[in-house]
């Protein structure tokens, strides 16, 4: 795991920088006639939006497609046992082995993993934690720990298994670029906070068992990472606790419960979360006063689709009516693809492909073969030629993070203004996008997005 920044954030100088509360963009990402636009046209999205916590059964086979299914290899798993010292402490100087008999939190019968268990002073008890284990306290603050997920049992959509899968291989394969830790989690870790209440146990779950690490990172799994370059500017966020995607104008002036999406968000390892996170657990199903949240919810946004509570109509709800309390510590960001609308991002691709690949032309120094361990190096090296390709919508950068809002690849269900098969082409065209990206520093490329199974070796000095 690396603990610093290796190369500086593009957004230095380039992305201005606010301070205070739910922040409005210098640099408009769009007009407020489209952010308002989008905002209700993701509403229908959102309505579509079923839990990736579920527990399906599995659907008799058919040929493939997005309702069909595709066959599932038998793993074969070996083991390993290491027991030479020489590998106690890792290539960035953390020990993995040390753990003094000194006591600490994990030592506490009280404390407790479950969202229902709360915790006091818990800056506190990570920084006695960091002080018992030197080796990860040098750079602890740079340090993310990415948490996503799925159902426990089968997906309805006989290749949904075979997407989640290729959706976690993305989110695996950014993490091992960036030395990022990621968990998986698989279960429900409170068995009435299913749907998009499921995310909030697992959050906090990773906290404590990664208290190493400044940052938890959730992402949904119906996401995907589209620029494997690119790192979230974290010293942008150095004055607050939690990020989200979304449109300031939106939450405030609109009150609309799709101003944000809360599908993607980074919050901060602290007591501040925890706070934040039993609060917002308050309105999930688990409680007794679920069936009111719901009423207050539609009453406080008025576009609501819905009668259940949610979490993201509560996490505006909660900019709403309690800004002083959390607000000032929430950075609603709208300059990038913290998270982007797959619909308005995939038919961009094969344009950015063609501009990448005419700079590469270009410039030697960005085409050079190199190994893995080293791409942050050469993500920093195309700063300068990127500079005025913008941020977000009609960029020409690579979008940070594609979002398949309203097309349930496990369920197979979809939004009806668009097809099945729009929502699994666009898929395997982003998926293959990214890997190509990976695929690269592995000597082989996808030369057609819409075809996931063949690759091509790449020539020496490619695309010269």
């Amino acid at each position: 795991m690396k603990s610093p920044e290796v190369y500086q954030s593009p957004f230095s100088g380039q992305i201005a920088r606010n301070t205070g509360g739910v922040r409005r963009s210098s640099l408009s990402i769009a007009s407020d006639a489209f952010i308002f636009f989008s905002g209700a046209v993701a509403a229908l999205l959102l309505v579509w939006t079923f839990s990736t916590f579920s527990n399906p059964q599995p659907q008799t086979p058919h040929t493939h497609s997005f309702e069909t299914p595709v066959s599932d290899p038998k793993p074969s798993v070996s083991s390993v046992s290491v027991t030479d010292d020489v590998c106690a402490v890792n290539s960035n100087g953390l020990n993995f082995r040390y753990d003094p008999p000194d006591p600490n939190f994990y030592d506490d019968p009280t404390l407790g993993y479950t969202i229902d268990t709360p915790i006091k002073n818990w800056d506190e008890k990570r920084q006695e934690w960091l002080k018992q284990h030197p080796s990860f306290a040098s750079g602890s603050e740079q340090r993310v720990v990415m948490v996503t997920g799925s159902q426990s049992g089968p997906c309805k959509n006989p290749i949904g298994d075979h997407l989640l899968l290729r959706f976690y291989k993305n989110k695996a394969d950014y993490c091992r670029i960036h030395g990022y830790d990621i968990f998986y989690n698989n279960v429900l870790l409170h068995p009435q906070m299913h749907t998009f209440w499921a995310k909030i146990p697992a959050v906090k779950a990773a906290m404590l068992a990664h208290p190493e690490s400044e940052w938890i990172w959730w992402v949904d799994s119906d996401a995907a990472f589209t620029d494997m370059d690119f790192k979230i500017p974290l010293q942008r966020y150095k004055n607050h606790n939690f990020v989200v995607h979304g449109w300031p104008k939106l939450v405030y002036e609109k009150k609309s419960w799709t101003s944000l999406n809360a599908g993607v968000f980074l919050i901060r390892n602290s007591q501040w979360a925890l706070d934040f996170m039993d609060v917002w657990a308050g309105m999930g199903p688990q409680t007794p006063s679920y069936e009111k949240w719901g009423e207050i919810l539609r009453e406080t946004c008025k576009d609501k689709a819905f009668p259940e509570s949610d979490d993201q109509t509560g996490l505006v709800y909660l900019l709403l009516k309690e800004k002083e309390k959390w607000g000032d510590k929430i950075y609603v960001e709208g300059e990038y693809y913290f998270e982007g609308y797959w619909l308005e991002i995939v038919e961009t691709l094969d344009n950015i492909t063609a501009i990448y690949n005419n700079i590469e032309r270009k410039v030697r120094s960005l085409r050079r073969r190199h190994g893995e361990k080293v791409s942050e190096s050469y993500a920093a090296q195309w700063e300068p030629y990127l500079k005025d390709a913008g941020y977000g919508k009609f960029s020409w950068r690579r979008p940070f993070i594609t979002h398949f809002t309203g097309c349930q690849p496990c369920s197979g269900k979809h939004n009806q203004m668009y097809s099945g098969q729009s929502c699994w082409d666009a898929m395997q065209k982003v998926l293959n996008f990214a890997d190509n990206q990976v695929l690269r520093n592995y000597g082989f490329v996808h030369r057609d997005l819409l075809d996931s199974a063949s690759v091509s070796p790449l020539p020496f000095d490619y695309p010269a």
